[in-house]
């Protein structure tokens, strides 16, 4: 059997990935990280198509393919319309990144209907819509990769985000039981959950140096992640480096989920 050198296993060229949600924070990380291994890839907007733009240009600085799609996840056609942007751009796709999420900060007697259900759309439903409408394609080919960008409040829920982390623990066990539905079509089914990452989702909050300082007694490093703190890992997800690795769920969160 061929030994192949690890600097080699981690290419991705010839892979095409989409990341939902990759306009900025997490998934422009992850987007970049994966262009800069060598895949061509699809980035996604909901709301800022210039942000979107810029990172069209980042990853194209790399010298691979950049397509770019805009689109509300919760929408009924949301998949059908990215399904159809990355066939007209690259004629499918090998690597899907599911970060795109809603998270809405209420106490638990305040959550609204239009709040659950948004939550619920974009951080449960698309991720197996888009499952539904990729995977195939990598059953076909005998090669894939599905990546869903969890959250530490899998295992440590904020009081004031309750759907938002009762969504991110139904994402992991989706990931565990399509890791063993998919297994034998060369797909890998991963979680990465990330702990407190500096993002402009929360940035303005983690100005607050009184409320920084309670976040920062909880994590054992003693400071906040940074995106390409998860791109890394999500790269070696995604390529034959980590062929060997399903139905995970990875935390790259300082310690913050530890039980301390």
């Amino acid at each position: 059997m061929k030994i192949m050198n690890i600097s080699d296993r981690m290419k991705l060229k010839g892979k095409r990935a989409l990341v939902t949600g990759s306009s900025q924070g997490i998934g422009r990380a992850i987007a970049l990280g994966m262009a800069e291994y060598g895949a061509d890839v699809m980035v996604h907007f909901s709301r800022e198509a210039s942000k979107a733009e810029d990172v069209r240009r980042e990853v194209e600085a790399f010298g691979v393919r950049c397509g770019v799609v805009g689109t509300d996840l919760s929408a009924p056609d949301a998949a059908d319309r990215i399904f159809k942007a990355a066939s007209d751009n690259f004629g499918g796709i090998d690597i899907l990144v599911l970060n795109a999420s809603v998270q809405i900060r209420h106490s638990w007697g305040e959550i609204t209907f239009e709040e659950y259900r948004k939550q619920m759309d974009v951080n449960v439903g698309a991720s197996l819509w888009l499952i539904q409408k990729f995977a195939p394609g990598m059953q076909q080919r005998k090669w894939g990769r599905i990546l869903t960008i969890g959250s530490v409040q899998q295992v440590r829920p904020h009081p004031d985000m309750l759907v938002y982390s009762a969504t991110k623990s139904a994402q992991a066990n989706m990931v565990r039981s399509l890791a063993v539905q998919l297994s034998g079509h060369g797909i890998t089914v991963n979680n990465l959950a990330p702990g407190v990452i500096t993002t402009g989702r929360n940035s303005e909050i983690l100005a607050d140096e009184k409320y920084l300082q309670k976040v920062l007694a909880k994590i054992p490093v003693g400071y906040c992640g940074e995106p390409h703190d998860c791109a890394g890992l999500a790269v070696l997800l995604c390529s034959d480096a980590g062929r060997y690795i399903t139905g995970t769920d990875i935390a790259v969160d300082g310690g913050m989920g530890l039980p301390v």
